[in-house]
């Protein structure tokens, strides 16, 4: 329980902006509130799209919160204020699903990004986070065109106590994934993590670079779960949304790693992103420390935002 009171402590403290941009305001609005009319729900409106809900989402809880309010008879307005928090964790709820796991425990996690998102910091926190949980971790440096994506990541493989694959810059990644497969199988890894894709300019290229490293993680590492992580930074509100659309024209998305969420007011954009897309929140940060990266849990993100 000591555990998971600093996990949620800290993740209280990294949505602190948000909640000063988002709850704060609706209860101060709430409590100025004497009737439940279209007034306020367009007060509602501009302070879920203040904090980079987006339009479209915004409309779509708006609308789930007159049918909440009509359908329990709700007519008090300080009764919104858990109404909208139901409303919010229900949607974030939707659609959510366990990570299926290989009956064999082997993964392999492609992560892609542009460059400054918090990729390869977020591959060192993930390597660091599962390595403590006891299993085997390789990382393997694909994102070959940024000399200093190469390097990043040797800090972090070295920060993390994992080991690295990497070649010279510029070479080909799927030939730095080639090699890790087949270290990884050697040295009977539980998790390989790839860093790649750190540019979005070209959707075609990028979309034959990851169709080349699926085709050799599926020849070369038969059976082994294979999933598609997408970094994203959270200070960039809707531009993060836009990103998404991008990359997901180019390749399938498993799920969202959504970065600098302790840096911003705009942590309404895990809704946006959830509703929108369609794609789930996997993994949030919320500081700087290792431990700041930190699974997204639907129910824990909607409690301490509220």
């Amino acid at each position: 329980m000591a555990i998971f009171g600093k996990i949620f402590d800290n993740l209280k403290s990294g949505l602190s902006k948000t909640k000063d941009a988002l709850t704060d305001k609706i209860n101060e609005t709430l409590k100025l509130a004497i009737t439940i009319d279209e007034d306020l729900y367009e007060e509602l409106e501009e302070i879920l799209v203040m904090s980079d809900i987006g339009m479209d989402t915004t409309l779509e809880i708006i609308d789930r919160l007159k049918a909440k309010i009509r359908k329990e008879k709700i007519n008090d307005p300080s009764l919104v204020y858990p109404a909208l928090k139901e409303v919010i964790r229900d949607m974030l709820l939707e659609g959510a699903e366990e990570v299926v796991e290989e009956e064999n425990g082997k993964k392999v996690l492609l992560v892609i990004g542009v460059n400054g998102v918090g990729k390869t910091t977020s591959i060192g926190k993930l390597a660091a986070k599962n390595k403590a949980e006891g299993k085997r971790v390789l990382l393997a440096a694909a994102d070959t065109f940024r000399a200093a994506a190469i390097d990043q990541l040797e800090v972090w493989s070295q920060r993390a106590g994992v080991d690295l694959i990497k070649h010279s810059e510029g070479s080909d990644p799927a030939a730095v994934v080639f090699d890790a497969v087949n270290a990884a199988k050697s040295r009977n890894t539980d998790l390989l993590i790839c860093d790649t894709a750190g540019r979005l300019h070209n959707k075609k290229n990028l979309m034959d670079e990851l169709s080349k490293i699926g085709r050799i993680i599926d020849r070369e590492f038969n059976g082994v779960a294979k999933e598609t992580l997408l970094v994203l930074d959270a200070t960039t509100g809707q531009n993060a949304v836009i990103q998404a659309k991008q990359f997901m024209e180019a390749c399938p998305i498993d799920g969202i790693i959504l970065t600098k969420l302790d840096g911003t007011a705009k942590g309404g954009v895990v809704i946006s992103i959830k509703n929108s897309l369609n794609i789930p929140v996997r993994y949030i940060g919320v500081g700087e420390g290792i431990e700041d990266l930190q699974e997204f849990d639907a129910e824990s993100f909607a409690e301490a935002l509220f």
